[in-house]
């Protein structure tokens, strides 16, 4: 017998939920074969049989989220063993001492239509801050009453906004799987309208605190008239609503602006795009122009690429360029690592790869996270003007509108009509300053203005 148990797909994952089982009790199933459907804060994927044999028993139903090595089923392999006896193939258990961390990425998206010919599509979605998952008890030893902080791992990101705000941990109530303290709960408890932490230890004396109010979500069902329908919240519009929410909370959101001209990109690309098809395989969009520009900017302005950890400034030498993909679920946010070391024609195969997958399902955890920018692409969808949410633990991202001919004034004062497009960049004053973000952008309008995209397309 083998237990299947929720794996770990990506080192910051601690829970997943399962979406759909693939086969029922009684039925065989293959190695390798799609078992279930799960879905994590960072994507939806398909999960195969580590074995080959019949599915006895389905632990955790669809739609029950578990942490991390949580039984989920029995596959009877013909090996007549117990789970005991046999190591479970493709089953993953995780350490309570391994710390777990939390993770955003930026966002973009690419459209599945002609549409991305023009940008590519709206909004802010990266995956939802991460808790870590509670100890699994001891088999027959008495379940722990309280899940307070010793019961139980917690994210670094919840330590540090507890240490920061002087929150005791043992006061808060989490509201997590398994009663888990999450990053909501740690600011949930800081007193309303103080500028000051809440104290850790209670004075002498006083009388126990009560503990912090917990504001109750709206009721699905709530003001639904005659007419309308009411659906819950699905896992992926949570995560993105959970870290869109920190991230507006934590950061100090500035935004500039600049016009580009790219009237000589059009007229490469419409001249190019069937060959630059026939030869590498892909669609050329204007994506991968303003990728390369970017990134070449992002070398020049490092500190734009960072983060900010603590009271520390995390300045990679990579740079990991994260777009968003829309699909069926909603908005994902897959990351182009190494960026750097791309051409245009290496960038254009990695979206189209990334988005492809995407909406296939297919994406890996570890796919869509660890951006060090993010650059979002509403254009197609009509857009002239963005003001992006910055997704942590990036500083700024980068927003491309919709490409249209205009009346501007070139060389010697005449008037012309130019393919323009507004670039602009939201920006965490934190860390940068209004000197830095608007260099790092004229940086951006004078690669997309000047540079010669044609000898970087390989046909």
């Amino acid at each position: 017998m083998t237990s299947i148990q929720m794996p770990q797909l990506g080192e910051t994952i601690v829970e997943g939920t399962i979406l759909k089982w693939l086969k029922a009790e009684g039925e065989q199933v293959e190695r390798d074969e799609p078992l279930f459907e799960i879905s994590t804060d960072k994507v939806d994927t398909e999960v195969p049989s580590p074995v080959a044999g019949m599915l006895t028993k389905i632990v955790v139903a669809e739609g029950e989220t578990v942490p991390v090595g949580t039984e989920l089923a029995m596959i009877d392999s013909g090996d007549g063993e117990t789970p005991a006896e046999a190591a479970p193939s493709g089953a993953t258990v995780t350490s309570p001492d391994s710390p777990t961390i939390e993770a955003g990425e930026g966002s973009g998206a690419v459209p599945s239509d002609e549409a991305s010919d023009a940008s590519t599509a709206p909004a802010s979605a990266p995956s939802a801050p991460v808790s870590a998952s509670a100890e699994t008890p001891t088999a027959g030893a008495p379940s722990l009453p309280d899940r307070g902080p010793r019961s139980q791992i917690l994210s670094p990101l919840v330590r540090r906004l507890a240490q920061e705000r002087g929150i005791d941990l043992a006061t808060v109530a989490g509201t997590g799987t398994g009663g888990r303290i999450t990053k909501a709960d740690v600011m949930a408890a800081v007193p309303s309208g103080s500028g000051e932490p809440a104290a850790s230890q209670p004075v002498a004396g006083a009388p126990a605190p009560s503990a912090p109010a917990q504001v109750a979500p709206p009721s699905i069902g709530a003001g639904a008239a005659e007419g309308e329908t009411v659906e819950p919240l699905s896992h992926i519009r949570k995560a993105i609503a959970t870290h869109m929410l920190s991230s507006v909370n934590e950061t100090a959101r500035a935004w500039t602006m600049v016009e580009v001209d790219v009237d000589h990109l059009v007229k490469l690309r419409e001249r190019v795009r069937d060959a630059f098809l026939a030869t590498h395989g892909v669609k050329l969009t204007y994506l991968p122009f303003v990728v390369r520009a970017t990134v070449d900017a992002l070398k020049a302005f490092p500190m734009v690429n960072s983060r900010i950890d603590g009271e520390n400034v995390v300045t990679p030498r990579a740079v990991h360029m994260g777009i968003a993909v829309s699909y069926d679920a909603g908005l994902i946010v897959p990351v182009i690592k190494d960026a750097d070391a791309m051409n245009s024609v290496g960038i254009a195969r990695a979206i189209t790869d990334l988005a492809a997958r995407a909406r296939a399902h297919q994406l890996k955890p570890d796919e869509v996270q660890g951006s060090t920018f993010a650059i979002t692409n509403p254009g197609p969808y009509g857009s002239l003007v963005s003001v992006p949410i910055i997704s942590q633990p990036n500083v700024a991202i980068l927003a491309l509108d919709a490409i249209q001919k205009r009346p501007v004034v070139v060389e010697g004062d005449a008037i012309a009509v130019r393919s323009v497009v507004y670039v602009s960049m939201s920006w965490d004053h934190r860390l940068l300053d209004g000197e830095v973000a608007t260099r790092f952008l004229a940086r951006v309008k004078q690669n997309l203005e000047s540079w010669d995209f044609a000898e970087d397309l390989g046909i």
